[in-house]
């Protein structure tokens, strides 16, 4: 690879109290040489063309790689270098499927189910989904990829009374849409998102390298004031950056747990 021209010969050399002006060149010169000239998946020039060509240590050079990579621009893969990371794609919060969402995208969804079956809920599921614990549920858990690159994976579960034959005939390849169908169409959610690493079978399946960054949801579905669905997610962090949508302030909506009977608010 030809390396474009660094900074001027005559800029002064490298010193102490310029470290961080060396490190913001490498930096501003390695961003402008990704967005302007190299493609996805595009080797970068090695540390050691980058410390020659700036005067620099190999410690400021890799202080500059390690900041895009954490902004997500690079990947850094152990003994074969460093790479120009896939565009992330935005998430923003909707009441969507990943399908309706990918091909919004442009992009074709791909689904591989993991398993699926009905089981009695667990207590969690239960209390997420205002049943009896032990409640027959329809559990599903699936590999999600858009044009073919695994993003997320998707467990999910669904009471078998609203759609008892659910998955007589395999899963569906939308619970939403088998929930509209059977009258339940969704109309509104409730999210928390955190973040944390990948476990050694999530990285696997979502075939992970370099960053082991995940994105969590964890989701309430509701068809009006009926549970449907309570689903956990995790999205690859290498691909995804969310996106939220801010408007003028607006009073605090309470949860519907902190309300007595007479609607009044427990603070």
């Amino acid at each position: 690879m030809t390396i474009p021209a660094a900074p001027a010969a005559d800029a002064p050399p490298a010193t102490p109290h310029r470290a961080g002006h060396k490190y913001q060149a490498v930096r501003a010169y390695l961003a402008d040489l990704i967005e302007n000239e190299l493609a996805e998946g595009d080797a970068l020039p090695s540390e050691r063309a980058l410390t020659d060509r700036f005067g620099v240590s190999r410690m400021t050079v890799r202080q500059a790689l390690d900041s895009l990579a954490a902004d997500g621009v690079l990947v850094r893969e152990q003994g074969r270098g460093t790479f120009v990371a896939p565009a992330r794609v935005d998430f923003e919060m909707r009441l969507t499927t990943f399908g309706e969402d990918v091909r919004r995208r442009g992009m074709a969804p791909g689904t591989r189910v993991l398993d699926a079956a009905t089981v009695p809920a667990p207590t969690r599921v239960a209390e997420q989904l205002a049943l009896e614990p032990g409640e027959p549920v329809h559990e599903v858990r699936r590999l999600r990829s858009a044009d073919g690159v695994p993003m997320s994976l998707e467990h999910a579960w669904l009471p078998a009374r609203l759609l008892p034959a659910m998955l007589d005939d395999g899963v569906p390849e939308s619970l939403y849409g088998a929930l509209r169908a059977a009258g339940y169409a969704p109309t509104w959610g409730e999210d928390t998102i955190s973040a944390s690493v990948a476990t050694p079978d999530e990285a696997t399946l979502l075939q992970m390298q370099g960053s082991l960054a995940l994105l969590r949801t964890r989701r309430r579905t509701y068809a009006e004031d009926t549970a449907v669905m309570y689903s956990q997610a995790s999205y690859r962090g290498d691909r995804y950056s969310v996106v939220v949508p801010l408007r003028e302030a607006k009073p605090t909506i309470v949860p519907r747990a902190a309300r007595d009977a007479d609607g009044r608010t427990d603070r």
